[in-house]
C-alpha cells in the first residue's frame, strides 16, 4: 500500500501546483482569536475527489474507495509541501527520491488518529474509517472511528479531532467524510426479514415449505425503498423545503436566480483554477481519470422555468434546478497542533476556532439553522458580521438559503423564535459563496463539511481576508457553525498569518 503511494506521489508531482512555503511563519497584521492556555489548532490542507452525480463515473465502487483515494492524497499532499520546503531551507543536492520517500513515511506515521463522517452506511464497512485508513497504508496501530450527524458529519468529523488535539489526546488528526449515493442499502420488506430469519431456524420440510409460500406474496417481496426523510415526522427535506418557502415568501423566481449564481461563480472558480482542494482520481476498474465536479452546468432562467415541481405538486417552488443532487464524493483535511505541524515543516492555511452546533424543531424549522448558528458562534469569538471576511453556507436549496437569510434580516423572528432584542442580520452578497456551493457543486452527505472548510481558507488567502464563517444545516433540525468553521453547525476560520 505505501509502494502504490508512493506512486501516487511520484504522479502527483506533476499535477499538483504546490507553492513553496516560507520556512519561518510570520505574525498576525490584525487581532486574533488565540487564547491563552488553549492550544492552537491549524488546518494543515483539505482535499476532496471530484464530486459527481450518483450513477456516473463512481457507480461501480463502494465509499471507502472514495475515502481511501481522498487519504493517500491528503498524505501525499502534504509530505509534498514539506519535501519541497526542506529543498527550499536546506540542502537541494540531496538524494530526492529517498528524500521524498523519507518525507511520506514520516506523515503516514506521524498522524495520530482518523475520524470519518459518512450518513447513508454501507454494512459491509460499518467502520468506514478504519476500513479505508488500513486501504490507503496507515498503519493498523493508528485508530480510527467513524461518525454521522446528516450532513454535517464530517463538520463532526473535524470538531471531534479538534477536541482530541485540544485535550493533548493526539497531535495530527485526519478528518474527513464520504458519501455515495450510487448504490444505497434497498431493504427486504420487515416481513421477509423476519420470514428469512424464521427459515433459517426451521428444522421440518413443511415447515420450511411455508415459510418460503410465504416470502412469494407480494407484501413480502415489496421492498423498502431509502429516502431522504425524518424519522420524527415523516416528512422529506424537499417537502420541509417547500414548506420553508412558502412561510418565509420566498418565490420559485429567487429560488432559480440563487441556483444560478451558484452556477455561474462554480463555473467560474472552476475555470480560473480556484477550487485548488480538487484532486485528480483514476477510478479504480476503469481507464476513467476524473478531475472536475460534473454538476455544474450553468442554465438560463427561461430553461429552468419550465421545471416541474419534484416535492409539492402542482404548486411546489423547489425543483431539480434550485435543489442539490444525490452526489457521491469523499473528502479529508490534516489539522494538527501548530507547533508540531510548523516543527514538521507545514505551512498551515488557517486556525480552527470556534464552533458551536445547535438543533430546534424538525418540523417548521428543520433548515433554519444557520440563522440560528451565527448570532452564536460570532457571540463566542468575540466578533460581528462585519469582522467576517469570507462566509460559506451550505446551500441544501436555494430557498432554505434564502429563507435563512430572510429570517436573519427579521426583527419579528429574532424576538419571536430566537429571544433576541434585534435580528441576526445577514451576509453581505459579496462575501457570500463566491466560488459555487451545494447547489452546483454537489453535495455528498457525509463529505461536504471537510469542502466548506477548506473552501473558507482557500478564500481567506486569496481574497486577503483574516476570519471566514462556515455554517450548515442538517436533517434533525441539527445545525453547525465554525469560525474557520434540524441541526446546525458553524464554525470560526482564522486565515494562517504570511509574509
Amino acid at each position: 500500500m505505501l509502494m502504490g503511494a508512493i506512486i501516487l506521489y511520484i504522479d502527483s508531482i506533476r499535477c499538483l501546483s504546490t507553492s513553496v512555503p516560507q520556512c519561518a511563519a510570520a505574525k498576525p497584521s490584525k487581532k486574533t482569536l488565540e487564547k491563552p492556555g488553549v492550544r492552537n489548532i491549524v488546518l494543515v490542507e483539505g482535499v476532496r475527489t471530484p464530486f459527481l452525480q450518483s450513477g456516473t463515473a463512481y457507480k461501480n465502487l463502494m465509499p471507502h474507495d472514495l475515502a481511501r483515494a481522498a487519504l493517500i492524497t491528503i498524505t501525499v499532499l502534504t509530505a509534498l509541501h514539506c519535501f519541497l520546503t526542506a529543498l527550499h531551507c536546506t540542502d537541494k543536492n540531496a538524494t530526492l527520491f529517498l528524500t521524498a520517500l523519507l518525507f511520506l513515511s514520516q506523515h503516514y506515521y506521524a498522524v495520530d488518529y482518523i475520524i470519518y463522517g459518512t450518513v447513508i452506511q454501507e454494512v459491509k464497512t460499518s467502520n468506514l474509517a478504519r476500513e479505508a485508513a488500513l486501504g490507503a497504508g496507515f498503519s493498523e496501530k493508528i485508530p480510527a472511528h467513524t461518525v454521522t450527524q446528516a450532513c454535517i458529519s464530517s463538520n463532526q468529523a473535524i470538531t471531534s479531532g479538534l477536541g482530541l488535539i485540544a485535550s493533548g489526546v493526539c497531535d495530527a488528526v485526519i478528518a474527513g467524510g464520504v458519501e455515495f449515493m450510487s448504490d444505497v442499502p434497498i431493504r427486504h420488506s420487515r416481513k421477509m426479514r423476519r420470514l428469512m430469519l424464521d427459515l433459517n431456524k426451521a428444522k421440518a420440510t413443511a415447515k420450511k415449505v411455508e415459510l418460503i409460500s410465504q416470502m412469494l406474496t407480494p407484501s413480502a417481496l415489496t421492498p423498502e425503498l431509502p429516502a431522504v426523510a425524518e424519522f420524527s415526522t415523516n416528512e422529506t427535506m424537499g417537502h420541509s423545503a417547500d414548506r420553508l418557502c412558502a412561510t418565509f415568501g420566498v418565490s420559485r423566481r429567487e429560488q432559480d436566480e440563487f441556483a444560478l449564481r451558484s452556477h455561474t461563480l462554480a463555473k467560474e472558480a472552476t475555470d480560473k483554477g480556484l477550487l485548488s482542494d480538487l484532486m485528480t482520481y483514476k477510478v479504480p476498474g476503469s481507464n476513467q481519470t476524473v478531475s472536475k465536479d460534473n454538476g455544474i452546468r450553468p442554465s438560463s432562467m427561461e430553461d429552468m422555468g419550465r421545471l416541474k415541481p419534484a416535492f409539492i405538486k402542482p404548486h411546489g417552488t423547489i425543483t431539480a434546478a434550485n435543489a442539490s443532487f444525490l452526489t457521491d464524493g469523499g473528502s479529508a483535511c490534516l489539522i494538527m497542533e501548530e507547533q508540531k505541524a510548523l516543527s514538521m515543516g507545514f505551512k498551515p492555511k488557517a486556525y480552527l476556532r470556534d464552533y458551536v452546533y445547535v438543533s430546534q424543531d424538525p418540523k417548521d424549522q428543520l433548515l433554519l439553522g444557520p440563522t440560528y448558528a451565527t448570532p452564536r458562534v460570532l457571540e463566542r469569538a468575540g466578533l460581528q458580521m462585519s469582522d467576517i471576511s469570507v462566509f460559506e453556507y451550505h446551500e441544501a436549496f436555494a430557498g432554505q438559503i434564502l429563507a435563512n437569510l430572510k429570517a436573519m434580516d427579521s426583527d419579528y423572528f429574532a424576538k419571536t423564535q430566537m429571544g433576541r432584542s434585534s435580528k441576526v442580520g445577514t451576509p453581505p452578497m459579496d462575501k457570500f459563496n463566491l466560488w459555487g456551493g451545494s447547489l452546483s457543486i454537489g453535495h455528498p452527505f457525509g463529505a461536504t463539511g471537510v469542502r466548506l472548510v477548506t473552501t473558507a481558507a482557500n478564500r481567506l488567502h486569496k481574497e486577503n481576508g483574516q476570519y471566514a464563517l462556515v455554517a450548515a444545516c442538517a436533517a434533525g433540525g441539527l445545525v453547525s457553525a465554525m469560525l474557520n468553521v434540524p441541526e446546525g453547525h458553524g464554525m470560526i476560520v482564522e486565515r494562517y498569518p504570511s509574509k
